[in-house]
């Protein structure tokens, strides 16, 4: 991912991010089932949205901690 990309996600509301988590998850379910199914041969697809999901993940955790080493 891309430094600017990866800004975006960290300028991003808490609440933004997370319902896009919630998205990107049932997109994610769906191409599972779809996978298991046979209907998609795309498993690369789930890859990078997993990638993606904890990118988010990994930008809300870091908001958190520094707000909890300032109040320290």
């Amino acid at each position: 991912m891309k430094t600017k990309e990866m800004e975006q996600l960290k300028n991003k509301p808490d609440a933004e991010l997370l319902n896009e988590i919630k998205k990107s998850k049932d997109k994610l379910w769906e191409l599972q089932v779809d996978l298991r199914a046979g209907k998609t041969k795309n498993a690369s697809e789930i890859a990078n949205l997993k990638k993606l999901i904890a990118r988010m993940n990994t930008a809300i955790s870091e908001r958190k901690n520094t707000k909890t080493e300032k109040k320290s």
